[in-house]
């Protein structure tokens, strides 16, 4: 059988490639250069991204591509973007492969219908080499012989399957028909009865003048013949009918069912048929019937009236049977030993072909140099990975044995790189959820590296239950373990479990934490240290006082979490939710702000100061001016014994709407410090204050910059100059042409004279209208989100209560009954209880809410955080890459364990 040899790739070579021409006779010594080397990578920022141009000599562009494709660090460019799919250089070398592909599906498709196992291919632990050319060509002639072969004996055995199934039909029509003249010989009442509800005139004309010693004289010296044949048991009825009114009633039909179904060789499904036997006058008549019973799918068969000749003819069928029975069995033995031998390598050759048809047609998107027989390249790459690709090429060429290498020429351009965020199986995940609402612009902060923290954890301020959270951890563990082999389970919604296995056990580690806090457990609480509070119970409380609680010692602190007396108290219900309230509003104006921090790291390291004084600045203030201002007012309220000092706690909700309403004026009952109505005031005039700031700065600013660059006769903000063939549209098709790329070496196209001059396009003018109102819709959105985006996180409370009640309102319904049952019968009870209660609590309380609460972590990271500081204007880097290439490929994952 066909097999692959195993190449085992060489070490790359450090070394940089000499920046020269292809084609030159003799390698020049590389130039001097003085080169910072580029900073490390990390998941703060997208990678730092180069334009590259690759000069590849034909003979080693395939091993070139394939090298590429191994290591995924190149999205390239379409060079040909002018021609169309069938002008391109290596269409037919795609053509080919085609036909081996399909040559293979055919492969599969006779395995599948033989039930013979595909032997699939696990890439985690079998690796497969880069073939050579003469290997594929290999394959394809190999292909080609099995096709026939395989197609050869498949035909021959429908052929012979087909026949088997004649033979059979035949015999059972022997059969029956045999038996039909058998009793005609024997009992001529049984036609007789037969035809009593009949006023067919042929049959009142057979049972006057047949005879049972003399029924075949009968037939022939009255002319009437018969046909036998067989038909598919769902089209009798119809068949019947047709016949009826076709010939007005002038026939006798006998009909006997086969008891086993038969084969259909076309399509390989059992049908259930029925024999039958139709006597009629006269040739044409009986001509009738053989047209109509072929035209409704019937085979007929030729049965002899003598019942010696009709004996002959059931030993010659049977014989005959048993000769095509017996070839047939060799044919099958032979054709699944053959398609058996297939299964074992179709997976690797499915992949393999699969890879060599993406390489060709990454080679169609370079550029060819027909004159000088080289390939050239245009595509993006990280800037630290440059070297990696270099001596990638530098190994290839050496393994080739030529004396002219690759080059790889970086280049300059204008156009917005692509986003490049390397990720590992710990953060793919959240990567994910991240890029489902857009792509990072290039360079920006990456919003993915505090969700992997902030998501989670708000999803557990919504699902403290520490049970709950128990049961969680305790799936993503397992799923963590059993990493490997529960990748192979192919039902959709575990797979989706599945590949957010490490967001489900950081989502369980917080809610581990926000249990412990909330002092949850399935809705009860746990009693880890000694309470604060003690029951203060009068002498005669069973009179109908009030049992109240006191302080323990005002000197003791419950060590961690909320105190367990508070479950089960009358007034547990208006604490937790005062608590949990406020804990939102705290929660999410730090997760605001941190959020507008980024703004201003991005600002910074794209050198614009307009947005750091325009927007960051005055966003800012007014942020904290107001909800800044009650998140203090907040902490400050809780820091005060109220009722040590005599004075009711005031209302902040209350506070706040003033503070808009009636600036200055504070309720003395409701005051909560000295001098808060100055403060109150002066934080307004400062908020307010911010409004044109947000509003006029920036714009002007630019104006002012645009004009003054104007007078200094720089080109506007927005103009650019051309300094690669990358730059020549926007969608990234222009270039120069081959000879221009080849001839210049450095692949850079610099321009000297203004883009009005020599044709080219410009770049965008400013508009200080549209700066304008881009800034107003902004200032107008920042104003009114920092009160809406406040309030959504107020669904941290609803959902942290929801989550606790269901839980209580569970346990009171199925656990708390079943505890109070006692013997035998209480114990079987609270089985059953036990077992009701975990399912609910996992379908309703854990999944379904565990969803929800999900969902609304998701949308907060989404919206309340995103759109603080990220623009998701980038679009994302997709190298060509192997790897990515066989996950992303359906028909493929097919062949793959």
């Amino acid at each position: 059988m066909f097999g692959w040899s195993c190449l085992t790739p060489a070490q790359p070579v450090n070394q940089d490639t000499p920046n020269q021409h292809p084609s030159s006779p003799r390698p020049s010594p590389p130039r001097p250069t003085v080169a910072m080397a580029p900073a490390q990578d990390t998941p703060f920022r997208s990678a730092d991204m180069s334009m590259v141009q690759l000069y590849i000599s034909n003979e080693i562009g395939r091993e070139v591509v394939n090298a590429l494709g191994e290591i995924g660090l190149v999205q390239f460019r379409d060079l040909n973007g002018e021609l169309s799919a069938f002008q391109r250089v290596f269409t037919q070398d795609i053509r080919r492969l085609d036909n081996v592909e399909r040559q293979l599906r055919y492969f599969h498709a006779q395995m599948e219908k033989a039930a013979i196992p595909l032997r699939k291919l696990d890439l985690d632990v079998d690796t497969l080499a880069p073939p050579t050319t003469t290997e594929i060509d290999e394959l394809a002639e190999r292909s080609q012989s099995l096709e026939q072969r395989v197609s050869s004996l498949n035909e021959s055995y429908e052929t012979l399957k087909k026949r088997e199934v004649e033979l059979t039909e035949w015999r059972w029509v022997l059969r029956e028909a045999g038996g039909f003249f058998d009793r005609a010989h024997g009992s001529v009442d049984e036609i007789g009865a037969s035809t009593d509800n009949d006023d067919a005139p042929l049959l009142q004309d057979v049972e006057q003048h047949i005879s049972a010693p003399e029924v075949e004289r009968s037939f022939s010296g009255m002319n009437i013949g018969f046909v036998a044949g067989v038909i598919a048991r769902d089209r009798v009825a119809a068949f019947e009918r047709i016949l009826w009114r076709t010939l007005r009633g002038n026939l006798y039909m006998n009909q006997a069912e086969i008891p086993e179904p038969l084969i259909d060789p076309t399509n390989n499904e059992a049908v259930q048929k029925n024999v039958f036997v139709i006597f009629a006058h006269g040739k044409e008549i009986l001509a009738k019937i053989r047209q109509i019973s072929e035209s409704m799918g019937a085979d007929v068969y030729n049965v002899d009236e003598n019942s010696d000749l009709r004996r002959d003819q059931v030993h010659e069928v049977n014989a005959r049977l048993n000769d095509v029975q017996s070839v047939l069995r060799n044919t099958q033995q032979t054709l699944e030993a053959e398609l058996t031998q297939i299964s074992r390598s179709l997976s690797a050759w499915m992949i393999l072909v699969g890879k060599e048809k993406a390489v060709y047609n990454t080679l169609n998107l370079f550029s060819y140099d027909r004159a000088r027989r080289t390939l050239i390249a245009e595509g993006w790459c990280p800037t630290h990975d440059l070297p990696l690709i270099r001596s990638t090429l530098q190994d290839v060429t050496n393994r080739a044995g030529l004396s002219v290498p690759s080059i790889i020429n970086e280049i300059r351009t204008n156009k917005k790189p692509p986003t490049y965020l390397k990720t590992n199986k710990f953060t793919e995940a959240f990567q994910t959820i991240v890029n489902a609402y857009g792509t990072a612009t290039y360079q920006e902060v990456n919003p993915a590296i505090p969700v992997i923290v902030t998501f989670p954890f708000l999803f557990a301020v919504m699902f403290g239950d520490f049970g709950h959270a128990v049961i969680m951890l305790s799936a993503a563990l397992a799923m963590i373990y059993w990493e490997k082999p529960l990748k192979k389970v192919s039902f959709e919604l575990f797979a989706m479990v599945y590949y957010g296995r490490y967001i489900a056990l950081v989502m369980a580690i917080f809610s581990v934490y926000t249990g412990l806090i909330y002092n949850d457990v399935f809705s009860k609480s746990m009693t880890l240290f000694k309470s604060q509070w003690e029951w203060n119970v009068p002498a005669d409380y069973r009179t109908g006082q009030t049992v109240t609680s006191r302080l323990r010692d005002p000197n003791y602190r419950y060590p961690f979490g909320l105190d367990w007396r508070w479950h089960g108290t009358e007034n547990d219900l208006l604490f937790t939710n005062s608590y949990k309230m406020k804990m939102s509003i705290i929660l999410g104006w730090a997760h605001m702000t941190y959020s507008l921090c980024f703004s201003y790291i991005n600002a910074r390291h794209f050198k614009r100061p307009v947005d750091i004084w325009g927007n960051f600045v005055p966003g800012m203030i007014f942020f904290q001016s107001i909800f800044g201002y009650l998140v203090v007012c907040i902490v400050y309220k809780w820091t005060v014994d109220w009722i040590g000092i005599g004075q009711q706690p005031p209302g902040l909700l209350n506070m706040l709407i003033y503070m808009f309403l009636q600036p200055g004026f504070v309720d003395p009952n409701e005051q909560l410090y000295r001098g808060q109505k100055y403060v109150q005031v002066a934080l307004l005039l400062l908020a307010v204050a911010q409004v044109p700031v947000l509003l006029f700065l920036k714009p002007f600013y630019l104006r002012w910059e645009h004009n003054r660059a104007r007078a200094k006769g720089y080109r506007g903000i927005g103009e650019r100059s051309r300094v690669s063939a990358l730059d020549a549209d926007d969608d990234g098709e222009g270039r120069q042409s081959a000879d221009s790329l080849a001839n210049g070496g450095e692949g850079v196209a610099m321009i000297a004279q203004d883009l009005d001059e020599d044709g080219g396009e410009h770049g965008e003018e400013f508009e200080f209208g549209e700066v304008m109102i881009h800034q107003v819709i902004h200032t107008i959105e920042f104003c009114l989100n920092c009160v809406s985006h406040t309030a959504s996180y107020l669904r941290l409370w609803a959902l942290s209560l929801a989550h606790q009640q269901l839980s209580a309102v569970l346990w009171s319904m199925t656990m708390a009954p079943a505890l109070k049952t006692t013997g035998i019968g209480g114990a079987i009870f609270l089985v059953v209880i036990f077992a009701a209660f975990f399912c609910l609590s996992c379908i309703v309380l854990i999944i379904m809410e565990g969803v929800s609460a999900m969902l609304h972590s998701l949308r907060l990271a989404w919206v309340e955080s995103f759109s603080k500081f990220a623009e998701f204007s980038g679009w994302p880097f997709a190298p060509f890459s192997f790897k990515t290439m066989l996950e992303e490929s359906e028909e493929l994952k097919e062949y793959m364990g």
